[in-house]
């Protein structure tokens, strides 16, 4: 009989790029953040919330995602999660329990 870990395995279902952000300097020795590709994973996607604001005058739309991905070590608070050509701010890493997952706590980007 499989393992918990192996059955739960099966909710990750859509493809997540995870980017890294790369400094460096254009020709006018202006500041360049550049994302780089660092990981495609399998994830499992969920929308915990959404909240519209306004900010400065103008309305704003705040989406609050969680990604749960299998556990690496190279997770943390500054890289971004592109999952279907929608980017997310990964706003805190949440391990899980066993070690195997870890929940990514994100804000989408707009």
């Amino acid at each position: 009989m499989p393992t918990p870990a192996v059955l739960a395995a099966g909710q990750l279902t859509q493809r997540c790029t995870l980017q890294a952000p790369q400094t460096g300097q254009d020709g006018a020795g202006q500041p360049l953040v550049a994302w780089v590709d660092v990981a495609n994973v399998w994830a499992d996607v969920r929308h915990t919330s959404g909240l519209e604001a306004i900010k400065a005058g103008a309305a704003t739309s705040l989406v609050q995602t969680s990604i749960r991905v299998r556990a690496r070590p190279d997770l943390s608070a500054a890289l971004r999660a592109v999952v279907a050509g929608q980017a997310y701010q990964v706003l805190a890493v949440l391990p899980d329990r066993s070690g195997v997952y870890a929940d990514l706590v994100c804000q989408a980007i707009t």
